[in-house]
């Protein structure tokens, strides 16, 4: 029988220590035992991005990793993005521009988005599509989400010195 193990990460710019079963998954680490609910499980395989995160800055689908992998890892959810009172520039774009309806993806959404802005500050509509490729949404349509990622481009160009 596998032992479980401690855990220590940076979660959200905090530090995090997390006991965890060998197979357990970095999505209900976040969900059952953090606390942050964002993430959600969508399909559970990697194919719709529901669930992810970024991790050293990179987005990943948090229902493919082993929570065991975080150990040293920055962890950011859609919760470190931004808050309700100081939305990220994301946020605020896809609530500006239409771009949530039910909200089921919209976490993931932003995640791979800011993933991309960090790598790609001035993308243009096709580059923002391929960033968000990995990512499905059944509600909203993607016009409203790339005019948000579009619009969150220019605001954060516009934030920087």
């Amino acid at each position: 029988m596998s032992e479980r193990r401690e855990i220590a990460f940076r979660l959200n710019g905090a530090s995090a220590r997390v006991v965890v079963e060998p197979g357990k998954r970095v999505l209900d680490v976040l969900r059952e035992d953090c606390g942050l609910t964002a993430a959600k499980e969508g399909c559970g395989t990697g194919e719709c991005g529901a669930c992810a995160v970024l991790v050293d800055g990179t987005a990943k689908l948090s229902c493919l990793m082993l929570a065991a992998q975080l150990e040293g890892r920055d962890v950011t959810t859609a919760e470190g993005l931004g808050t309700p009172e100081a939305p990220h520039p994301l946020q605020a774009a896809f609530a500006a521009h239409g771009a949530v309806q039910c909200g089921y993806c919209s976490p993931g959404m932003t995640m791979a988005a800011a993933d991309l802005l960090a790598r790609a500050p001035d993308p243009d509509r096709e580059a923002v599509r391929q960033g968000l490729s990995g990512n499905l949404c059944r509600c909203t349509g993607y016009v409203k989400i790339v005019d948000a990622v579009m619009a969150a481009a220019a605001a954060l160009r516009e934030e920087k010195p």
